[in-house]
């Protein structure tokens, strides 16, 4: 009997033993199928980590500060924030139509814009101030002076047209009095002309005459 249940016990142990190898060659070969099939991210990670040892403090500060804004940005699309990996768009929808090798075709959807939890803009104007006597004084004398200044500029400016009209007039009665006296000149030197003619003539007349008579004389 007692040899009976050495064995039955040996035998229990026989399958526990054989039970746990079992687990154990299971659990080794998920180890290593999942090894292998993270093998490329593993040794991506891997590479990664030697470059980060490579890279200066700054470098390594900035890609904290990336992972950080993309933490913040997966919390924030939750909110209603689209991410399109390139920066945060608020009060737009994107939807995703197509997406292949060649590129990613989407729609983008414009929202109205939302007034919530805002304070309604209320411009207050600062009630006006009465002026005082001393103000208005200075108002009706600095337009006074405005006014004079005006007048003058407008006198001024009619003086220099009425000095320019009367010196295109004093140039017209000029030119008028220079063609007159020319055309006078001109007309005493035709005249002069046509009376030397004349009496040329006349004379010329005068002595034919005579040496007519003279040869009638002559003649029996």
């Amino acid at each position: 009997m007692s040899s009976r249940t050495s064995s039955g016990v040996q035998h229990k142990q026989q399958r526990d033993e054989t039970k746990h190898t079992d687990t154990r060659t299971s659990h080794r070969g998920a180890e290593v199928q999942c090894r292998l099939t993270l093998r490329d991210k593993t040794m991506t990670l891997t590479a990664y980590r030697e470059k980060m040892k490579e890279l200066p403090l700054v470098a390594y500060f900035c890609s904290c500060i990336l992972a950080e804004s993309k933490e913040k940005t997966t919390k924030k699309n939750h909110q209603g924030v689209v991410d399109l990996n390139l920066c945060l768009i608020k009060d737009m929808e994107v939807i995703e139509l197509n997406k292949r090798s060649s590129g990613q075709a989407f729609e983008v959807i414009l929202r109205p814009p939302s007034f919530d939890g805002q304070r309604e803009f209320n411009p207050t104007i600062p009630p006006r101030r009465d002026p005082s006597l001393e103000e208005i004084q200075k108002k009706l004398e600095a337009a006074e002076e405005r006014r004079k200044g005006q007048e003058a500029e407008l006198l001024k400016h009619f003086a220099e047209k009425r000095e320019h009209e009367r010196e295109v007039a004093q140039k017209a009665a000029v030119e008028h009095n220079n063609f007159i006296k020319l055309a006078k000149e001109k007309l005493e030197q035709r005249m002069e002309i046509n009376k030397e003619n004349r009496e040329a003539y006349i004379a010329a007349m005068l002595e034919r005459l005579q040496e007519k008579e003279k040869h009638a004389e002559e003649v029996p």
